[in-house]
């Protein structure tokens, strides 16, 4: 056939073999660098050769630097080789922009998207979906798993959040081993350890770590203005000749910066004078004027829309705003706004209508009043908006994606954000280095602060990131400098079985095998690993002891038999002076007690040594330590008497009159009642005195050690054994106290070693020991474990308070309500409040109707749950919260959006979130239901939620 072609013809066909030669030389590698529009980094080069040879991978990397380039070496090996390739996330959100990014890249025909609530195209050779959809197929047994070669898990290290961590270990232990594993994590201090752990439970994986950032980061402080009207100055964090890339730990920092915050104060009210000045940039190379000489107000902190003008003029925007506050960020906004600040030019504000217009055609008009859209509209315009979770989830969206084409220039946003989104900036500013974790406020961590700053330098476009702390109460340029230098922080399990998780392992591999299983699990690997640092502590004691016990070695006897005696001997008489002392103690608060106004009594000792009258006896101030009366001393001077100034308690001498008109105020009164007390007290001693002497013991006690039977015959033992004659007794003695102390410690030790060892197994043993009394596990006639009727139900229930809702299933609780109600019901077990109700929430139908019944059954179920988990040492179900039965129960039914939210403080976007997991909940109680009547209830109340702006979802 060659010899038919033209000259020309086979001259094609021959370059056409030699680049399919050439390409087959390069391997799947390197046809993927052709692809690419930029040259690998080391890192990524040596991830995607250990991929392509057939190993499991896993990635620490900082943010920014370009892990996921691995995630999709991973999709093309899939795609080249006519396998399957899942690409895990830990969010939605993200799994959407994923979702986006690969389809743009290989066509929407080769990749899919499942999210719980969205499945698109689910039977493509490359799925974007969230861990837990994953997890779900895994216990399902799903034929979607038939072809798979490659999981991506993104963001891994997210296996230390407490609620959704744990799915990440099911799935990484329950993968099939063929599965080649790419694990993507931030930069962490153990990826060592986890990469061992991966190797343990999924074969042969290349640990990779990179350090460098691709884009080096600056760090800074921005403090307020020293003119009324100008600009907040911004300062370097380090000293100029530190190098930011790689700082050391605790680096000098600049000494501008230093000066100021050593001789300022703070002032959070109040104009500042001086001059602008900016921080020494000398590694850089960037001079700037020093700040003015001579005295400069105390500092505050800068305003907002003050901090956002000074990035401006130093060409640092698009900038994030860290906020730990919905509330703040929304302010931040409206302060932007009200200070008349402008970003955009008026093309790009043509654009953001544009795009803004584009996103929300299908929000319905009476609805965006509702949703604040104007307000969010105007501020889009002018280059500003604000991002959190309370943010409808189109709005959010429609954020990301204008700050990400450059067209917004500042977002306030929540700590929500540093999650994975790909939205870099040229800076990242932090208003606080403290938030608010649900129940107190925590300093933020190291492993926090490089995530949040970590945005900071976009690869491609900056040629350095830049990371703002704005100057506030409490901050310490030292201590940020220590923070900001440590750049590493451990990846800690936060593993735990669960009770669907117990079923499902029970009945895929048995309760024996289940039990090996968890014993796989990242939690116990660590908890094993230390162990092995506690065996060693072990070792050395019983190493300790041998040589302690031989130094102890008596000729005469068995020394360690009479140590014995005289420990007991010991033991009985701190005994009897523990029980002498709480005696002491009682006849002192007694004395106390027996106090009267007017009395003068005689304190013995101490700070209050001498004579004293009562002028208040104190009694309402008593507790354990009795009363605290006042008293005038000799002195004229009016102070508290405690128990801790007469532990041996009072006596009164005598008394005296105190005027009805006494003033304990007025230096006169106390003169003359101190006068009246000393003539007192010398009438007394004219008398001669009288009673038993201060602090001293009652007349005719004795010491109980004296006459203690015990205390007798232990010393008698003691004075006839052999041992106690020898020479050499003491240093016998003192051998014998150390091995003596090292077995105390010993025992604890060893009690340690106890507790992690098969930690994760007995955890689940008393989650099966929960679950067998319920009846979801029983025994078969051979006495194996297996999984009963009502376990299948719960092997169908994924969410987090699956024991719960199985429960209501099991007893019928929901089986009489209607959708909307059921909704409703299922809100309460799903939903959690950011604050607490200060009263009762309104639930449709009135105290006696057929919801509130059947929440008063479901919180009854849930007692019954909570008081199991605790009689068996379990974390206990979380309460119900009834704060968006009403909303959720008016929206089933129908209601428009204003009037669900009208006279409630739930943001829109909380609103639509919750309500997509109760769409999530309803969709399992509609498969896992026992009964049909209640599947199709479940059916029906999915479809009454999943309507309008929570059915909505930009793809």
């Amino acid at each position: 056939m060659t010899a038919d072609l033209t000259p020309a013809e086979r001259y094609a066909a021959a370059r056409s073999r030699s680049a399919r030669d050439k390409a087959d030389a390069l391997g799947e590698l390197g046809r993927f660098r052709k692809e690419l529009d930029f040259e690998l980094d080391p890192f990524q080069a040596d991830a995607c050769a250990a991929l392509e040879a057939g190993r499991g991978v896993l990635v620490a990397a900082p943010t920014g630097a370009g892990k996921t380039v691995v995630g999709e070496f991973a999709v093309h090996l899939a795609l080249a080789s006519g396998t399957k390739a899942f690409y895990t996330t830990p969010i939605k959100a993200l799994s959407n922009q994923k979702f986006h990014d690969l389809a743009r890249r290989h066509g929407a025909a080769n990749v899919g998207l499942l999210t719980g609530d969205t499945s698109i195209n689910a039977d493509a050779p490359v799925v974007v979906m969230t861990t837990e959809v994953l997890r779900n197929m895994l216990y399902a047994g799903s034929t979607a798993l038939e072809g798979l070669a490659y999981v991506v898990m993104d963001e891994v290290h997210y296996l230390a959040d407490r609620f959704r961590g744990p799915v990440w270990e099911e799935v990484i232990i329950h993968l099939p081993d063929h599965v080649q594993l790419v694990s993507l994590s931030a930069t962490v201090s153990n990826a060592e350890e986890f990469g061992d752990w991966l190797a343990t439970v999924r074969g042969d994986t290349a640990v990779v770590v990179s350090e460098r950032r691709p884009v080096p980061l600056w760090q800074h402080v921005i403090t307020a203005p020293t003119e009324p009207r100008g600009v907040p100055r911004l300062f370097d964090l380090y000293a100029g000749h530190v190098d930011p890339t790689d700082p050391g730990t605790n680096p000098p920092i600049d000494p501008d910066l230093a000066r100021l915050f050593r001789t300022h104060g703070r002032s959070d009210a109040g104009p500042a004078r001086g001059r602008r000045g900016r921080g020494d940039r000398g590694y850089r190379g960037r001079g700037g004027a020093r700040p003015a000489g001579g005295a400069v107000p105390q500092r505050r902190t800068p305003r907002r829309f003050g901090v956002v003008e000074a990035l401006d003029a130093d060409a640092l925007l698009p900038a994030i705003y860290f906020i730990f506050s919905r509330a703040g960020c929304e302010g931040a906004v409206e302060q932007c706004l009200g200070a008349g600040l402008r970003l955009t030019d008026a093309e790009e504000e043509a654009e953001i209508r544009r795009v803004v217009d584009e996103r929300t055609v299908t929000i319905p008009p009476e609805d965006l009043d509702v949703l604040g859209f104007w307000s969010w509209q105007h501020a889009l315009c002018r280059g500003i908006a604000a991002h959190h979770a309370g943010l409808l989830p189109i709005f959010k969206e429609t954020v990301e994606e204008l700050f990400a084409r450059g067209l917004v220039k500042v977002v306030f946003a929540t700590e929500t954000l540093a999650l994975g989104i790909n939205m870099p900036a040229r800076s990242v500013v932090m208003e606080k280095l403290v938030k608010w974790d649900g129940t107190a406020h925590q300093p933020v961590t190291p492993g926090e602060y490089t995530q949040l700053t970590g945005r900071a330098g976009r690869r491609g476009i900056d040629v350095e990131g830049h990371a703002v702390v704005v100057d506030h109460q409490g901050l310490d340029p030292v201590a940020l400098a220590g923070l900001a230098s440590r750049r590493l922080y451990p990846l800690r399990s936060s593993f735990r079985p669960t009770y669907n998780m117990a079923v499902n392992l029970v009945g895929q591999v048995g309760a024996d095998r289940a039990r090996d299983v968890l014993e796989t699990s990242f939690a116990q690997f660590q908890a094993d690993r230390g162990v092995v640092g506690l065996a060693k502590q072990a070792q050395a004691h019983a190493e300790a002891l041998e040589g302690y016990t031989e130094a102890m070695s008596c000729d005469r006897g068995d020394f360690g038999q009479y140590m014995s005696i005289r420990e007991a001997l010991s033991d009985r008489e701190k005994e009897l002076s523990r029980a002498d002392q709480g005696a002491r103690r009682a006849d002192a608060v007694s004395s106390l007690e027996k106090l009267r106004r007017g009395d003068v009594v005689e304190v013995p000792t101490g700070r209050r040594r001498g004579y004293v009258v009562v002028l208040d006896p104190g009694q309402a101030e008593g507790g354990f330590d009795g009363p605290r009366p006042t008293v005038l001393t000799q002195e004229k001077q009016v102070k508290k008497l405690t128990l801790a100034d007469v532990p041996g308690g009072v006596r009164t001498v005598t008394r005296v009159k105190i005027p009805s008109g006494f003033n304990p105020r007025r230096p006169e009164s106390r003169r003359d009642l101190a006068s009246s007390m000393r003539n007192a007290l010398g009438a007394f001693a004219d008398d001669g005195g009288n009673g038993r002497a201060p602090g001293g013991r009652r007349p005719g006690r004795r010491s109980d050690a004296s006459t203690d039977e015990q205390v007798q015959r232990l010393r008698a033992e003691l004075r006839a054994h052999p041992c106690h004659s020898c020479p050499e007794r003491d240093d016998h003695a003192r051998w014998a106290t150390r091995a003596t102390t090292l077995r105390r410690e010993h025992a604890t030790l060893v009690r340690r070693i106890e507790g992690r060892t098969g930690s994760v197994a007995r955890t689940f043993d008393r989650t099966c020991a929960v679950l067998r009394t319920l009846g979801y596990l029983g025994t078969d006639g051979g006495g194996k474990v297996v999984v009963t009727e009502s376990g299948l139900w719960l092997r169908r229930l994924y969410a987090e308070d699956d024991l719960l809702l199985a429960e209501c299933l099991r007893q019928g609780t929901w089986d009489r309500l209607h959708p909307a109600e059921l909704a409703a019901a299922v809100s309460a077990v799903v939903y959690s409040g950011r604050r607490e109700e200060t009263s009762d929430p309104y639930v449709p139908g009135g105290p006696e109707g057929r919801l509130a019944t059947a929440l008063d059954a479901t919180a009854e179920v849930w007692s019954q749950v909570v008081a199991l988990e605790a009689s068996h040492h379990l974390d206990t179900t979380g309460p119900l919260d009834l704060g968006l039965a009403g909303a959720v129960h008016r929206w089933a039914s129908g209601k428009s959006l204003d009037a669900v939210l009208r006279g409630t403080d739930v943001a829109a976007g909380d609103f639509v979130r919750w309500c997509k997991q109760v769409v999530d909940v309803l969709d399992q109680l509609a498969v896992a239901a026992p009964r049909p009547a209640l599947r199709a209830a479940a059916r029906r109340a999915q479809d009454a939620v999943l309507r309008g702006v929570v059915a909505y979802s930009s793809l």
